[in-house]
């Protein structure tokens, strides 16, 4: 029996509002739109959902406001059976929401309100510090203070955890930061904002790959959306493909991936291994809507 390691996920917890239409409002436009989802998002909430969904004891460190949003976020993350005891409340500021237009093709535009999530500092994670010595896996994201993801990235480095970074949404990162992760996972549009190479195809996915790598980080897989990802891991590379499926709404495809990634990973997967699993998780969750509402279950996993 694989007995799997804690996985400690840090970041935001958002309140998807979404909006279901035939094609994206053009600058001045208004448009009608069709079905309307109200769920529970944000990437670091979505990415510790799909981790224990998909086997892992997981703990969430994140911030909410002192709403009814916030509560119902911490709420479903304890009904999912997250350990959600260092999960900070801001008195002065919101819940962070986002507003999500879903197209026809399951393509989707986001805006997204913070709120509380960007008040997330290094004193709230200090008070899991705890938590940290205890896990040997942390995942993080970009939609909280890069200062809180560069001192929690240092201190778990430290303590020679495994850091890995989603880094989404898209932002510059220091050579400080990229040297103290395990590895980092960008899609095509992130990997060219971190590198300056345009990623359309594998030549130009292991040239984006590898100048992440010689920045100091270990292992660089570069997410492709329906083509798959990319591995770069000891100067082997490779396209590791993912199933073909009709997608209808991509929303949360990512956090999947990376939820899944690192519930294989806790559990002694290859790197190969542990990408197919995520692909194979992330297909599912492009066939539903919604973000924590598509997330696949293990048994729903087809090894």
């Amino acid at each position: 029996m694989i007995i799997p390691k804690n996985i400690l996920v840090i970041g935001s917890s958002n309140t998807d509002m979404v909006i279901k239409t035939h094609s994206f409002p053009t600058p001045g436009e208004t448009i009608l739109g069709g079905r309307f989802l109200m769920n529970a998002g944000g990437k670091g909430a979505n990415q510790a959902v799909a981790a224990v969904r998909l086997g892992g004891v997981v703990t969430f460190v994140g911030k909410i406001g002192d709403d009814i949003f916030g509560k119902q976020a911490v709420q479903q993350l304890e009904d999912e059976g997250i350990n959600v005891d260092f999960v900070a409340v801001d008195s002065e500021n919101p819940s962070g929401v986002a507003m999500i237009t879903v197209d026809r093709k399951g393509e989707n535009s986001i805006v997204v309100a913070p709120g509380s999530n960007g008040t997330l500092s290094p004193a709230d994670f200090d008070k899991a510090m705890t938590k940290l010595d205890e896990s040997d896996f942390v995942l993080m994201q970009l939609e909280i203070p890069i200062q809180t993801v560069e001192y929690i990235a240092a201190k778990a480095a430290e303590r020679q955890k495994k850091v890995i970074l989603n880094p989404a949404p898209a932002a510059q990162l220091s050579n400080e930061l990229l040297q103290n992760l395990y590895l980092i996972t960008p899609n095509e549009t992130e990997a060219e904002l971190l590198t300056g190479t345009r990623v359309v195809d594998e030549q130009s996915a292991l040239k984006a790959a590898t100048q992440l790598h010689n920045k100091g980080v270990e292992v660089v897989i570069v997410t492709m959306g329906s083509a798959g990802a990319f591995l770069f891991e000891n100067g082997h590379s490779e396209l590791i493909r993912a199933p073909r499926v009709d997608a209808v709404d991509t929303t949360a495809a990512g956090d999947t991936f990376n939820g899944a990634l690192v519930v294989a990973l806790s559990e002694g997967k290859s790197m190969r291994e542990s990408i197919a699993f995520a692909n194979r998780a992330a297909s599912i969750s492009v066939t539903r809507m919604g973000a924590q509402s598509s997330v696949p279950y293990r048994k729903e996993i087809v090894n």
